[in-house]
């Protein structure tokens, strides 16, 4: 019976410190069309292909008390145990737009051994953004 069911990942959720900036933020450095942002500014949606990327305050008495508090990185030394990673088809452009718009550079676009362009940056809440060309990967069988 468990076989039947097909798993789809609906949402990829950012725990920002303001939500309604965090959404113009990734609107304007990352290109995304918002698909919601509600009333309270508790909730935002981004519309990036079958996945939606939501972004919700970092603090929540709704969650914490059920899964516990969010921890965020305490330097640029560390880092978020994920990062989001965007493909381009222009990966220099895209860059130029995120850094103009706000966004930390952290490595500039380079060409890497598996024939993808990739270069990274921080979001105005410090989680690392990874943005690179699309590479096409062997069909698993």
């Amino acid at each position: 019976m468990a076989s039947n069911l097909k798993p789809t990942l609906a949402y990829i959720i950012l725990y920002v410190q303001d939500v309604a900036k965090s959404v113009d933020f990734y609107s304007k450095a990352f290109g995304f069309t918002v698909r919601r942002l509600d009333d309270s500014n508790r909730w935002g949606e981004l519309v990036s292909g079958e996945t939606t990327i939501a972004l919700t305050p970092i603090h929540q008495h709704e969650t914490e008390d059920l899964t516990g508090v969010v921890q965020t990185p305490s330097s640029n030394r560390e880092r978020n145990p994920i990062e989001i990673c965007i493909d381009y088809s222009d990966v220099d452009a895209a860059y130029q737009r995120a850094v103009e718009n706000g966004a930390a550079e952290v490595s500039r676009p380079e060409g890497k051994e598996w024939n993808q362009k990739v270069g990274y940056v921080r979001d105005i809440d410090g989680m690392v953004v990874r943005m690179g060309s699309h590479v096409n990967h062997p069909k698993q069988s």
